[in-house]
């Protein structure tokens, strides 16, 4: 068992920072203590066997990115990410631990695409993983298999209120998984938008000529996302399901997240950098069809509406709980080329993995969200929110030696053959120039990224039984 010693710098929790020392045996925190403590005996800057100096800099828990799709199948292409490929970036960007979503299409079993995507996942990942349940079909085996799939540490469930013939649930469907989520104390994830309504509207835009890029955000208009977020927040209450709505960009979905948590409902919101950076008017609306690279949905919204800024307030109030990622890349060549002339045929995704950390902590440079904060919505909640703490998400006695040391006085710069680790041939964030920077990250207690160096392996991680949400008011 390695003794790794970290020392001389600032450990930052989601409720304070304080200078402190952290000892790791093996793959486990063991002490954290006051620096000079004579508490641990020997001068361990001396016997540990892996000594790091993190003095001036921040000491965090690994983050925690609770939405990514690697090797998601998706629009008759696949994200371009593999969970080798995707994992090994995600350590370069400061995150130890993913959740992946397993899907589920018509006429399969849950159980069997569990097992599909652990052999996708197994001896492949430098970090650690767990896996919610995408349910394509509402049914009674899908329900009873709900059960099975929770003792098997899979504790949260999405369904989808869009894509019409691929995902879609009916709202008698959404109710009975409701009901079995409520009945099992699993977390209900739901994707929000009227995708009914929303199929006409791209229709009616594809027939008017309107094929561009920028059109996918149009046809998508926050009413859609309002609408569908009211709705399952109703059917939530309806059932005591706890909620918890992914990748929420319009600002009215948010106050009706808002809303439901004033009243004491079990129901939470996650959003994602690319709704707090970027937006309608800039990225989707790029000349040509560059635009293409940030279709996603939900999509980007307008900055001239101000969603971002409510984005931002709802960050501070506490009403968005995480920030994820919803990771789920394509390359522009041969995918997002999918949809030239057709907005409607370009792949939904947006890959990020890398860069969370970093662009959340710009937050705390210009002073919209504190540095607990940062801590709290990357690494202790969404570790909280699905039932991995305190195991994972806190730099503690008895957690994961899953550790980032951070410098808040280095520089990243974002883009191909610069910092830009993912299976992409381009990035969301080109040209991002981030003060901060990811020194060293500790999986397990194995350093796998340091001084710019990845010193990982496929393989390390290992897959994360999940608990109930630890989260739930």
């Amino acid at each position: 068992m390695t003794l790794t010693f970290i020392h001389g710098g600032t450990v930052v929790s989601a409720t304070g920072s304080q200078l402190l020392d952290v000892l790791v045996d093996g793959e486990t925190i063991v002490a954290v203590v006051q620096p000079g403590s004579t508490a641990l005996g020997a001068d361990l800057t001396a016997t540990a066997e892996v000594v790091i100096d993190a003095t001036g800099k921040y000491v965090i828990p690994g983050g925690v990115d609770g939405h990514t799709h690697m090797q998601m199948p998706f629009g008759g292409t696949e994200a371009s990410d593999t969970f080798e490929t995707g994992t090994r970036a995600a350590a370069w960007g400061g995150t130890t631990t993913i959740v992946d979503f397993v899907v589920q299409t018509p006429g399969e079993r849950l159980q069997d695409t569990l097992g599909a995507w652990h052999q996708k996942a197994a001896g492949k990942c430098a970090i650690d993983y767990g896996f919610h349940q995408i349910i394509g079909e509402v049914n009674d085996e899908s329900l009873k298999g709900m059960s099975e799939l929770v003792s098997e540490g899979v504790t949260s469930f999405k369904l989808f209120m869009a894509y019409p013939g691929v995902f879609y649930s009916t709202d008698g469907q959404i109710l009975r998984a409701m009901q079995s989520a409520g009945d099992l104390g699993a977390l209900l994830m739901m994707h929000a938008e009227n995708g009914i309504a929303i199929d006409v509207l791209v229709e009616q835009a594809i027939a008017r000529g309107d094929t561009a890029p920028y059109f996918h955000g149009t046809s998508r208009p926050w009413q859609m996302e309002e609408e569908a977020t009211h709705r399952a927040i109703m059917l939530a209450q309806l059932t005591g399901a706890p909620l918890y709505v992914v990748h929420v960009s319009a600002k009215q979905a948010l106050e009706q997240i808002a809303t439901a948590r004033g009243n004491g409902q079990n129901v939470f919101g996650e959003t994602c950098p690319q709704y707090l950076y970027l937006s309608l008017e800039e990225q989707l609306g790029a000349p040509g069809f560059e635009g293409a690279k940030w279709v996603c949905s939900t999509p980007l919204r307008s900055r001239a509406e101000g969603h971002q800024d409510e984005l931002w307030r709802y960050l501070r109030t506490g009403d968005v709980t995480t920030v994820s990622t919803d990771h789920c890349p394509f390359c522009m060549k041969d995918q997002k080329e999918m949809g030239i002339g057709d907005f409607s045929k370009i792949p939904n995704g947006i890959g990020g993995v890398e860069h969370r950390m970093d662009l959340m902590f710009q937050g705390v440079k210009s002073g919209k969200i504190s540095l607990e904060r940062w801590v709290e919505v990357c690494c202790t909640t969404p570790a909280r929110m699905f039932g991995m703490y305190p195991r994972k998400g806190v730099i503690s006695p008895g957690a994961d030696a899953d550790i980032v040391i951070y410098d808040p006085n280095g520089h990243t710069s974002i883009g191909l053959g610069k910092t830009h680790h993912m299976n992409m041939d381009y990035s969301a964030y080109e040209g991002f120039e981030i003060d901060g920077h990811v020194d060293t990250v500790l999986s397990r207690g194995r350093v796998v990224i340091d001084d710019g160096n990845y010193l990982g392996s496929a393989g390390h991680g290992r897959f994360v039984k999940r608990e109930l949400s630890q989260n739930l008011i």
